[in-house]
């Protein structure tokens, strides 16, 4: 399995992996089946990024039917989603003040998200401050 921390996704890919996290394992057809029909793209441009995905060490190769490969992800959408707000906070300038704020203001983010928000910082401060030691 690739590195967890290491996971950079385009855009494309991220939307490529999302249909394969969804569907757990895949052949190129059925996951650019599973795309939005308006603006589905072609079979070969699937079928290119899996291949650039594969690469990354991304996805792999899980069985072979026929002449068709099945595909099956190699990092969790997690560990996606960690990378890509990881990269957010550093155009942030590490502070999260600005995305949350944001957040508030666009109705995105309610009392009770905060509230929970609030819980998850005070379980892990004990945590964070083990580790400094």
């Amino acid at each position: 399995m690739v590195k967890q921390k290491g996971i950079k996704l385009t855009k494309f890919e991220l939307e490529i992996m999302e249909e394969l996290w969804r569907l757990g394992q895949a052949s190129i057809r059925e996951v650019q089946e599973g795309l939005p029909e308006k603006r589905r793209p072609a079979y070969t441009t699937v079928q290119t990024i899996i291949h650039r995905l594969e690469d990354k060490g991304v996805v792999r190769r899980a069985k072979k039917i026929g002449n068709a490969f099945v595909f099956e992800p190699e990092v969790t959408r997690a560990a996606a989603h960690r990378r890509l707000i990881t990269d957010l906070l550093e155009m942030l300038g590490g502070s999260a003040r600005p995305l949350l704020a944001h957040l508030v203001e666009m109705g995105e983010l309610s009392l009770e998200d905060l509230r929970e928000i609030e819980s998850i910082v005070e379980q892990e401060s004990p945590r964070r401050a083990g580790k400094k030691r």
